[in-house]
């Protein structure tokens, strides 16, 4: 990137889209560095940094668990395009995002394949199971997996990951084993919220902000 040093222009009456760009790149990590993202969000970094892997539950995260049935067996979903930006940016990053989730749904599996997810998982009641056979196939350890879930069906899951994550409206006994518990809801940006933790631990946030600069 350019620095401000570089960018003007001598005489110029208006400022150039150097100085534009570096002035809201500026502004950007000036309110990064502002914001107060709590105890909990600074103790998860170190757990954040060796990150390879999220996995994500379904109802209760990517959405708000609404489930609406349609005509035959059709099941609607609504997701969160803040959420999904937040996918991308953190494969951006250099981390893969999978899904593992008890439900079977055609909506599922159109998102999966519109955010490119890695690792697709439905009708997975015995999350365990899932989960072992991405660790064989990957490679991994389970300090390099992230995953969030929001009820009692994800507790044995959240007990073995290197950053167990949840939603602020999930299941007390699942707040209660959370390395991270998120301001938003499910539905309402709390995987983005993941995603952008994730992404500071990593020490790629400015770089990823800036690509969307230029």
């Amino acid at each position: 990137m350019t620095d401000s040093g570089s960018c003007s222009i001598p005489g110029g009456q208006y400022p150039s889209d150097c100085e534009i760009t570096e002035g809201l790149r500026q502004r950007a990590m000036s309110r990064q560095g502002q914001e107060e993202r709590g105890y909990a969000w600074r103790a998860c970094l170190p757990k954040a940094k060796e990150i390879q892997l999220l996995l994500l539950d379904v109802d209760g995260v990517l959405t708000d668990g609404t489930i609406v049935y349609g005509n035959g067996e059709t099941e609607l979903k609504g997701f969160n395009i803040k959420d999904g930006f937040g996918i991308t940016l953190l494969r951006e990053a250099g981390v893969e995002v999978g899904i593992i989730t008890a439900r079977r749904s055609e909506a599922v599996a159109r998102r999966a394949q519109d955010l490119k997810l890695a690792h697709v998982y439905q009708g997975v009641r015995n999350k365990i199971e899932a989960f072992s056979e991405i660790l064989a196939a990957q490679n991994l350890t389970p300090q390099q997996i992230a995953y969030m879930g929001d009820d009692w069906l994800d507790l044995p899951l959240l007990s073995r990951v290197g950053l167990a994550a949840t939603v602020a409206d999930a299941a007390v006994e699942v707040r209660e084993i959370a390395h991270y518990v998120t301001r938003q809801a499910g539905g309402r940006g709390a995987v983005r919220e993941v995603c952008e933790l994730i992404i500071e631990a990593k020490g790629m946030r400015a770089e990823l902000f800036a690509r969307y600069l230029r």
